[in-house]
């Protein structure tokens, strides 16, 4: 059955908010470079660090996405972004990702993570079957966990290069402390909060705005 033209304007009215959010991050970007070239030159950052010790049995199971820099794949997903994580056969973690489109249907996609660092395990290669790039189960590191609550009840993750990031947490929604405590750890790894979008959860954050700005 075709959408209706109400659904579709509002799909329309939606995408466009999508893309003007997306328009001031470039220019915060943009004035980020322009401000670090003007300053004296400094040696190039180390890459992000991983927590000290994963427990990789507490990070097991379903964490729902809070706020994420915005990639070509999740710019389909207008709320209840989850991931969850489970033991395969194979010793590694089943990875199912899943969202709410802004049309209400479901996109979905599996996968497996693949520990690259026995002495934390908090890095970790993802690969997605069928994704140019990530479709080899052995590959290098494309996932830090860079922050961690104490009781597992949220965590940041990026990527060796920072393009990527991902606030996941155990509920819908995150205390005002605990969200001060999630920007200072973007902050530590070399990353702006301000280039992490909120993303709407049911129960959560019902908006889209620039992280930096809650």
């Amino acid at each position: 059955m075709a959408p209706s033209a109400d659904s579709r304007g509002a799909t329309v009215t939606t995408y466009r908010a999508v893309h003007r959010i997306l328009g001031f991050i470039s220019a915060v970007v943009a004035a980020a470079a322009l401000t670090a070239g003007t300053a004296v030159a400094q040696p190039p950052p180390t890459g992000p660090a991983p927590v000290p010790a994963l427990d990789l049995d507490r990070y097991l199971g379903t964490w729902n996405q809070l706020a994420a820099v915005p990639q070509p794949f999740n710019l389909e997903c207008a709320r209840d972004t989850r991931a969850e994580y489970t033991p395969d056969p194979q010793g590694n973690i089943a990875v199912y990702n899943r969202c709410t489109t802004w049309t209400g249907g479901t996109n979905e996609i599996r996968g497996t993570a693949k520990v690259n660092d026995p002495f934390t395990q908090a890095q970790l290669h993802v690969s997605f079957p069928g994704v140019p790039g990530q479709d080899s189960i052995d590959g290098p590191t494309n996932y830090i966990v860079t922050a961690l609550a104490p009781d597992y009840s949220w965590a940041v993750i990026t990527d060796p290069s920072r393009l990527s990031g991902f606030v996941l947490a155990r509920g819908a929604a995150l205390d005002a402390p605990a969200w001060r405590q999630v920007r200072t750890a973007i902050e530590a790894s070399g990353q702006s909060p301000c280039i992490y979008l909120t993303s709407p959860t049911t129960g959560g954050i019902p908006d889209i705005a620039p992280l930096c700005l809650r």
